[in-house]
């Protein structure tokens, strides 16, 4: 319960430094590909525990983020890939460079999310009350959405119940 209260109080503390200029972002050109990395290295042990197949292609991309704050960003949408998958399932994370942006896509083949809770997901606390038995507090993705529109980008989901989700980052290229 410490462990949980730590992170509550963590995550609560990131969001209002964000939320109020505290913490500013510096992004940089930079390749992706370490980024899609450490997100897998760090997702890695919970997704073996479960069974669950995580997999990048690899990437010669870059794009123009802050390296720590977009890895953080980046680690909340494939923790929940893992978070919501069953047993089994998978997660894919594949990259498109476009003239102006970079997609990152994170899919997986957990439950889905309906199309009218898409929207709310975003917001801060916001858990679906379908999931309420897995672990959350409800900031990650509200985090990701500060942290990537901070830095000229914006973050989307599609998904239907069932079906699983992409969430796809789209970051700055220059």
């Amino acid at each position: 319960q410490a462990e949980k209260l730590s992170f509550l109080i963590q995550a609560l503390v990131k969001a209002s430094r964000l939320e109020t200029g505290i913490i500013t972002t510096a992004p940089e050109p930079q390749p992706v590909g370490p980024l899609l990395e450490g997100a897998l290295a760090q997702a890695r042990p919970q997704a073996e525990a479960k069974g669950l197949t995580l997999a990048a292609e690899p990437c010669g991309a870059a794009a123009r983020f802050d390296r720590k704050w977009t890895a953080e960003a980046l680690f909340n949408v494939v923790d929940n890939a893992v978070k919501y998958t069953p047993p089994g399932g998978q997660v894919a994370v594949t990259v498109t460079p476009w003239d102006t942006l970079v997609k990152i896509d994170v899919a997986d083949t957990g439950r889905g999310i309906p199309e009218g809770e898409q929207g709310a997901i975003f917001q801060r606390f916001y858990r679906e009350a379908a999931v309420h038995d897995v672990e959350g507090v409800g900031l990650g993705l509200f985090l990701t959405r500060e942290i990537v529109t901070r830095q000229g980008g914006y973050v989307k989901v599609s998904s239907a119940p069932g079906q699983g989700a992409t969430f796809s980052l789209f970051l700055p290229r220059g």
